[in-house]
């Protein structure tokens, strides 16, 4: 038994079944019904119309029982250490706990500012020692240049 194919719907044509459509061009369509060929002569696309094969083919209906779906990937999360700080210093630091983070905040704020007092201390004494020189010369006169009287 040959089954023919609707050249509009897709569908299958058994044997005494279906019309023939002969164009000027000798080609042959066939179709299931009139329902087929009236919209093949009215122009209609096959691929606009919901329920023909080309439309179901076209929009991926009806073959999910046939292809299963893709599984995609998870994505595995490493931690790795930064510049700096390996893991175990990573991790330490995220286990502290609030009170832990600030006291070592405002220990490093009291370091800092005695190391900045310190600083301005050494800063002022050098300059006390200079005021005790000799008397002012300029360069020029450093030099032996004409500068002075």
């Amino acid at each position: 038994m040959k089954v023919e194919i609707d050249s509009f719907s897709g569908y299958r044509i058994y044997p005494s079944k279906g019309k023939l459509f002969v164009r000027g061009d000798s080609k042959v369509f066939r179709f299931a019904g009139s329902k087929n060929a009236s919209l093949f002569l009215q122009r209609k696309n096959p691929r606009k119309i919901a329920w023909t094969q080309v439309y179901r083919r076209m929009h991926k209906k009806g073959i999910t029982e046939e292809v299963a779906k893709k599984r995609s990937r998870r994505t595995v999360k490493h931690q790795r250490g930064i510049v700096g700080a390996d893991l175990a210093a990573i991790a330490a630091k995220r286990n502290q706990t609030a009170a832990v983070r600030s006291q070592q905040r405002l220990a490093a704020i009291t370091k800092a500012k005695t190391e900045k007092k310190e600083k301005e201390v050494k800063k002022a004494k050098p300059a006390r020692q200079a005021t005790t020189s000799g008397p002012k010369v300029s360069k020029q006169q450093m030099k032996g240049g004409k500068g002075g009287r």
